[in-house]
């Protein structure tokens, strides 16, 4: 395996593309590649420096590092959604065209069978494919929604570059089986979406064990409150007191894309979408 190169990382996937029949699922990834290729254009992205690979309902696009990520974030965040207002305004109803988005950075090393490796690659797909992502795109008029991971946050959107304006990212977690993972979603919280816990111990156990000491019985609660302990008995005049009160992988249609260095496979985990 080769040690691990920097890479941005951006994913795209269609809602409900199994729903539709084999004609339109063609259709759709038709128009998924062609507002891929305008966004990566727009962003000043050549074909020499960026891999894609094909999801079946999505695709991943892996990105040289010296690639201008403000510029591919401003596209995203201007540009998407007019770029699906246009292809669905000629699409009939059963093939109108939505995308939820995670841009990302990380390593990714290649294996002895060209397969792209990374645990930044698993927690990007993760990100895709999680509730906060999906019920925004759900919740939303545009066709379009998009959540950056924690790296992109903190190196590039809270410096509030023109055009990316950092107040309109809001902090979720996703669930994993490795735990919680965190991002950021562009555009308000989907409806009932829990605030993220805050890290480390918050000292929630201290005071709920201290409210539920000095907290009334409910009402209608039969069961008798513990009597008090007694208050210790004042010394007698004179008295002496003594003693002391803690990678997946996924198939890569090399075809005519273009190549980074001597990289030329990628590999993702295959899970659900």
């Amino acid at each position: 395996m080769t040690d691990p190169v920097s890479r941005n990382l951006l994913l795209f996937d269609i809602e409900r593309f199994s729903d539709r029949d084999d004609i339109q699922q063609g259709y759709l990834r038709r128009m998924l590649y062609g507002v891929v290729d305008s966004l990566l254009r727009t962003a000043g992205i050549d074909q020499t420096q960026h891999l894609r690979a094909d999801r079946g309902d999505g695709v991943l696009v892996m990105i040289d590092a010296n690639a201008p990520l403000p510029a591919l974030l401003r596209a995203l965040l201007h540009d998407a959604a007019h770029e699906l207002r246009a292809v669905n305004r000629l699409a009939s109803s059963s093939a109108q065209i939505r995308l939820r988005a995670v841009l990302a950075t990380g390593f990714v090393a290649v294996d002895e069978f060209d397969g792209w490796v990374g645990s930044d690659l698993n927690t990007a797909c993760r990100l895709l494919d999680g509730g906060p992502l999906r019920a925004a795109l759900r919740e939303r008029a545009d066709d379009f929604a998009l959540c950056v991971s924690d790296p992109v946050y903190a190196g590039i959107v809270r410096h509030n570059h023109p055009g990316i304006p950092a107040e309109e990212f809001c902090p979720v977690d996703v669930p994993s089986k490795n735990g919680r993972l965190h991002a950021w979603l562009y555009g308000p919280l989907p409806t009932g979406a829990p605030a993220p816990e805050p890290e480390g111990d918050s000292g929630a156990g201290t005071t709920t064990a201290a409210a539920t000491a000095t907290a009334p019985a409910a009402a209608g609660d039969r069961t008798p409150a513990p009597a008090p302990a007694p208050a210790p008995a004042p010394a007698q005049s004179g008295a002496t007191v003594h003693g002391n009160v803690t990678g997946g992988v996924i198939g890569v249609n090399q075809g005519s894309i273009g190549s980074i260095g001597n990289i030329s496979g990628i590999t993702l985990p295959g899970e659900k979408r």
